[in-house]
C-alpha cells in the first residue's frame, strides 16, 4: 500500500507503464488483458492531468474536502474534471469513443468471461490509447 499520494509525474508513468503492459500482454494473444489495462492508462493519465489543471503537486489534493469525486474510475467523470474535454473531442473523438464507447471501459471489465475481446478490439484498444495519451 503507498505510503503518500501520487504525484503528476508518477500518474503518467504509471500511464506509459500500463499501455507497455497491455502491448506485451497483446503481443501474448492476451487480448482481455490487453483492453483492461488500457482502460487504467487512461485513467492515470487523466488524473495526471487533473493534477496539471488544479495546479495540485499529487492525487488528489489532501486539501480537497470530497476527495471521492477525484478518486473515481468513471472516464467520462474524470475528463470533465481535467477541463479539456473540448481538445479531447475536437481532436482525438474517434479515440475517445473507442475507449468510452466501443469498448466502454469499466473496471468490472475484470469480470467478463476470458474471450470476450478479439485481437481487432485489442488492437483498436491500445491504437486509441496511444493517441489519447500523447494529449492527456
Amino acid at each position: 500500500m503507498p505510503t503518500s499520494l501520487p504525484t503528476p509525474q508518477e500518474l503518467k508513468k504509471l500511464a506509459k507503464s500500463r499501455l507497455q503492459e497491455s502491448e506485451i500482454l497483446f503481443s501474448n494473444h492476451k487480448y482481455d488483458a490487453a483492453v483492461y489495462l488500457c482502460g487504467y492508462a487512461i485513467e492515470l493519465a487523466l488524473k495526471a492531468r487533473i493534477c496539471k489543471t488544479l495546479k495540485w503537486s499529487e492525487f488528489p489534493n489532501p486539501s480537497v474536502k470530497n476527495p471521492q469525486t477525484f478518486k473515481t474510475h468513471h472516464l467520462i467523470t474524470l475528463l470533465a474534471l481535467s477541463g479539456i474535454t473540448h481538445k479531447v473531442k475536437s481532436t482525438c473523438l474517434a479515440e475517445w469513443t473507442v475507449v468510452t464507447q466501443g469498448i466502454a471501459w469499466d473496471p468490472e471489465l475484470r469480470y467478463q468471461k476470458v474471450g470476450s475481446y478479439t485481437r481487432i478490439d485489442a488492437a483498436n484498444m491500445i491504437n486509441a490509447v496511444k493517441t489519447l495519451l500523447k494529449i492527456l
